[in-house]
Order: C-alpha cells, then structure tokens, then sequence
C-alpha cells in the first residue's frame, strides 16, 4: 500500500488547480460581487443562489446547508472520494507527481482509491474500444455509423468504439495493465463465468463511453450489431460505485459550457439521437441512460441553467403514443424546474438521428425551434379526452385542465394560458376561465402549494428553506429566534444584535485582510466576542499564529486550528462572505475594532458597577479602592477610544 501523501504535494495541488476552475465542472458561477462567485448549491435543493466560491482564498461556503472547505473538501464531498483519492485526482489533472512518505514515491497503484482505480479502468477501456474500432472485425459497427451518418471523425469527437466478440479481451487487456480481477467486476467491465473466471461484460458490440459532468468515462452504452447476439438491444454498465444511470446524462460534458451559456438544453433519448443534434449544431443535447429523466437529471440541468428567468428545457419525443406518454411523464417534474419547459414533436416518428440522415441538419435545428410549451402540449392532451361537445364535457375538462394552469409559475404566461384553456374548451366567457384559475392558483399560495407565484415550500421566501437554513446548525448552540435572512450566521448568533454584527465583521476583516486590523487584533481576548461560535474563531486564529502572520496559506492555518468541523465551518462561512461596505479600508477595519472592544469596555463597567454595589467600603476597603480604581481605569479608555477611534486602541 503507498503511504501518506507528501504535505508539499498536498499543498501544491491545492495551488495549482483553482477552485472555481473544479466547481464550474459542476455548476454554473455567476459574479457575485467582491471577487465571489455563486451558483446553486450542489449539495442542497435551493431555488436561488446561496453557494459562494471565493477564488483568491480557495475556499466555497453555502449560506443555505453550511457545506463548505477548500478545493479538497468540494471533490471529497460532491463525489463522495477519501482524502487521498481527492489528492490523487487533482494531482492528475495538474500533472503533479505525488510522493508517498511510508515507502517513498510509487509508480504503482495498489494504494489508490477504489474509485480513482475505476474511473482509470474505464479510462484505459474506453482507448482500447476505440482502437478496435479500426479492426477488420470492427467492420459491421463502422457501416452501422455511416448507415447513421456519423463518419470516423463523428466517431472520435464522441469517442464510439467496439469491443472484440471474443470472451476476454478487454479482461486480459486490463490485467495487462495493472488492474486485478476483483477490479475489473467491481467496475462492471467485466463479469464472473461459469469457470469462475472474469470475462468482458461487453462482446462484439458498438461502444459509447458515458462520462460525467466533468468528463471521466464512468461506464458504458452497448448497442447490439448482429443478430445471434440474443442480448438486448442496448446494454449498459450496471450500476457501480461510479456508475448511477439516474445521475449520468449522455453528453453532458460535451453540452455543459452551452448550456450554461444559452441557458437552454435539449433532452433526447438516445446516444446517436445526441450525436446528431451536437453535429447539427444543437449542442446543448444530452440524454438519459436506459432510464426515464427524473430528479437527479433535473438536479444537474438546474446548476447549469441556474434557474433564470430565461431558462429553458426542450423535450423531444416521438409523435407516437410512446413518445406522448413519456412527454406527460416529463410535464409531471415541470414544477421542479425554475427553467420553461417545452417540447419538440419529431415529424413521421422521425427521432433526431433519423430526422437528420432524412432532411440534412438544418432539419434537426428547426425541430427544436419548432416546440411548444409542455404545459400547452399536457393542456391539449387533457382537453382531447373529453366531449366537448356537451356542457358536462366541457366542465370536465376545465376541472381537469384548471390547475394544471393555476400551476404555472410565470403569471403572465399563466393568464394568457387561461385565455388559451378557455378557447380549447370552446368557453365563450374567457374570464370565467381566467378567474378559475386565479382562485385555485390564490389557494395554492395559502396552502403553501408548489408551484405558485412567490414560491411554495422550498421556494424564495418558502418555509421549507427558511426551515432548511437552520439545519446543521445546532451543534450545542440555540439557533437565533424568527426566521434566518439569507447568509445568517451560525448557532447562538443572532443579526439583530448589534454586537454579534460588529463582531462578525471585525471577523471578516481578520480573515480576509488580517494586514488592516493587525497588530490590534491580536491582543483582543476570545472573551471580548460574546457569541461563543465568533469567540470560538478568534481561538483558531490565535492558535495559528495570530492575524499579524497572514500571508500566504494564512486561512490555511486558520481552518487547520480550529477545533472542530462545526468551528473550521464558521472559519470557512467568514472568510468567504463579503464584508458589508464599499469601502474595505483602514477606516472601516478601526470603526470595527473600536466598536467590539468598546462594548467590551461597557460589559466589563457593568460587572464592576455590580461588585462595587455588593462591597462594603468600611469591612472591604482594600476591594473596594482596586475596583474604583479599575472602573476609573476603564472610564477613561472608554473616553478615549470614542474621542479618538483606532487610534486610541
């Protein structure tokens, strides 16, 4: 097994790969103000963005779930990786070569993560199907490309390839390679025998690699080329430890840098399906893996769109009583998106692929400016199952067809589908349409329902996320009372308080730009911070060596001091949120210095005031002199810090 990583190297890939560089591989960054980023947060539904990434610190923190670190921390967490795989990943990507201290440098990997050897296994896989692509035996899946329009170049840009008939030659091709037995079936690739030996789960099939969101191959769609293959038509990697088809969309590491772009994506249903709109110049097109698109695909989209106002998500489904019944199965998750949804009906039961090789590219673009809002498409599909042709019929249709309207979230596009509702249903009086659905759309409201205007729980405002925001918090502390703003502090704190706002801003300032409170700073006491998570931070920073050190890998320090995750969180959340001024100067930085220790001064007269009234002069007069003495002591720097500020410190 290798041994610890070096703690040089440790520390030069945490330098060499920015933050915002790995997070924008899964999420969308947005300017933030004061060189902060924010997006939606990965780790926790939200409906607005409370995720912050700070690039000149290295550091991320969610003001809604408290999640937050350093580079390390962020892949740890969101792909669910040990330390030293985390290392070991980022390493890779830099080009970084890591030594180990037990046993000096290794070349090998017995000592590498379970999940870093898969995704190297998939890696190595993925080169040598696309090698065998170019084999004589590879024949009958290079006409199955052409036959689809896709040339070699269409193949490589995709990365397709073959995997050979015969039972073991990716099995003997990996072990060749390093990878042991027990590897090769934790992956999927391949699968134990009646021999008790392992063979290629994939034999004699065309080969697409399904990545991830940032790009590693993490498993396999097989489709069927011959007729004695008595397999299903498409076979995919079962589900692994890196593996989750309800978590991977097809291409969407191809598609992410324009989605997030456009703020538009299109959702097809198959591999070739996804290579002909990306060819076509739609490339925003991505795909489920052998499973229906649910919540965790929509989890993905969202962090790219980032739920604008703009936002939209297209659909394309067959004209056939399949492709509509996977379309209302999509319009049942509409109100999980912020993003317009809409749906695109291919021509002829045409898909993408079919519709391209018939009618060129140009065909496959105007299918996708050819859609129609999803809840327009479910509103026609209601409608039609009703007579219309009497009263009854029509009342019907209205009672079935009204929420759907009432649940629109935009309450423009709402009214004009109510208009729209009351034509379909040959309703002659628009208005009692409209009002129909302005009064079930009023009682979602009040009944906290999804999907109405203003937000339902979870939603802007929502008790869900007001709930939410003090999870995680407790930690021994009682929350602040009422509901937390966005960006609230942690347990025990409370915004209303005009000392733990100072407080918190003083601490800021230490963290962010310790050169403009320092050396004062460093002679405060713990003490001095009334709120035991704040007094908690000016511990860790006084065991790191105080604010007077800074420099490089300061908050480094800092975080390493702190006693526990709940403090090393609170480090994170104050070194990451702005500071509440324009302004960020010596001026500021000595108005909030004076300011805690001010109240410091006050707290401290208030206990001397109490003792001098329980002393008496004639029994305890030696007590009595020192304490008028202090409380003179401490009038006097009271007076001059407010005469003259810092400088009176």
């Amino acid at each position: 097994m290798a041994g610890r990583i070096n703690d040089d190297d440790v520390k030069a890939v945490r330098d060499a790969v920015p933050i915002d560089a790995v997070v924008s591989e899964y999420l969308q960054l947005r300017n933030a103000g004061g060189g902060n980023l924010k997006g939606l947060c990965p780790f926790h539904d939200e409906k607005s963005p409370s995720f912050q990434v700070s690039p000149s610190k290295g550091l991320y923190h969610c003001f809604g779930c408290q999640a937050g670190g350093d580079t390390l921390d962020f892949i740890m967490k969101i792909d669910h990786l040990s330390f030293s795989e985390a290392v070991e990943r980022l390493a890779g990507q830099a080009g970084i070569t890591l030594r180990y201290e037990e046993g000096g440098y290794t070349a090998g990997t017995s000592g590498r993560g379970e999940r870093i050897r898969l995704v190297e296994a998939h890696k190595a896989a993925a080169q040598f199907y696309v090698e065998q692509l170019e084999s004589p035996e590879a024949e009958i899946g290079r006409k199955f490309l052409a036959g689809r329009g896709f040339d070699q170049a269409a193949a490589a840009h995709f990365g397709v390839g073959y995997s050979p008939a015969g039972w073991d030659h990716l099995t003997r091709f990996l072990r060749g390679r390093g990878f042991s037995d027990k590897e090769l079936i934790l992956s999927g690739l391949a699968q134990d025998s009646r021999s008790g030996k392992p063979i290629d789960r994939f034999r004699g099939r065309l080969m697409w690699p399904i990545r991830d969101i940032t790009g590693e191959v993490v498993g396999f769609g097989a489709r069927k080329l011959r007729d004695d293959d008595n397999g299903p038509k498409y076979l995919n990697t079962p589900e692994t430890a890196i593996y989750k088809k309800s978590q991977v969309l097809y291409g969407i590491d191809l598609a992410k840098k324009e989605i997030a772009k456009t703020s538009r994506a299109v959702v097809v249903e198959g591999y070739t399906d996804v290579m002909a709109c990306h060819l076509a110049g739609v490339t925003t097109a991505i795909a489920t893996c052998g499973t229906a698109f649910g919540g965790d695909h929509i989890k993905i989209l969202r962090r790219l769109l980032m739920d604008n106002a703009t936002a939209e998500v297209i659909f394309t489904f067959d004209g056939d009583a399949a492709g509509q019944k996977a379309a209302l199965r999509a319009f049942e998750d509409d109100q999980k998106f912020a993003a317009e949804t809409s749906i695109a009906i291919t021509p002829g039961g045409m898909d993408p692929c079919e519709l391209r090789l018939a009618e060129g590219d140009a065909a496959v673009a105007a299918l996708v400016d050819s859609r129609t809002p999803l809840f327009e498409f479910a509103l026609r599909h209601i409608v039609a199952r009703h007579n219309l042709e009497n009263p009854a019929g029509r009342a019907a249709a209205l009672d079935e067809a009204a929420p759907v309207v009432a649940n629109i979230k935009n309450i423009a596009i709402q009214h004009e589908s109510a208009v729209q509702l009351a034509g379909m249903l040959g309703v002659r009086d628009e208005q009692f349409v409209v009002k129909r659905v302005a009064q079930l759309a009023r009682w979602a409201r009040d009944r906290g329902g999804a999907g109405g205007p203003g937000g339902g729980p979870g939603g802007p405002g929502g008790r869900a996320q007001q709930s939410q925001r003090g999870q995680g918090r407790g930690q021994g502390y009682e929350a602040a009372p009422g509901p937390a703003p966005a960006g609230a502090p942690g347990p025990a704190l409370n915004l209303r308080s005009p000392a733990h706002r100072t407080e918190r801003e003083l601490l800021k300032l230490a963290l962010q730009r310790p050169e403009l409170v320092s050396p004062a700073f460093d002679a405060y006491g713990a003490d001095e911070f009334t709120a035991p998570p704040y007094a908690a931070v000016r511990q860790a920073v006084q065991d790191a060596g105080g604010a007077a050190q800074g420099g490089e890998g300061y908050l480094a320090r800092v975080r390493e001091a702190a006693p526990n995750d709940t403090v090393r969180a609170m480090v994170t959340e104050l070194a990451v949120e702005a500071v509440h001024t324009k302004s960020v100067d010596e001026i500021y930085a000595g108005e909030q210095l004076v300011a805690v220790r001010l109240r410091a001064v006050e707290r401290r007269v208030n206990e001397l005031n109490s003792s001098i009234a329980r002393l008496n002069p004639q029994t305890q007069a030696e007590q009595h002199q020192a304490v008028n003495q202090e409380l003179w002591v401490l009038r006097q720097y009271g007076l001059r810090l407010r005469a003259q500020g810092a400088a009176g410190l």
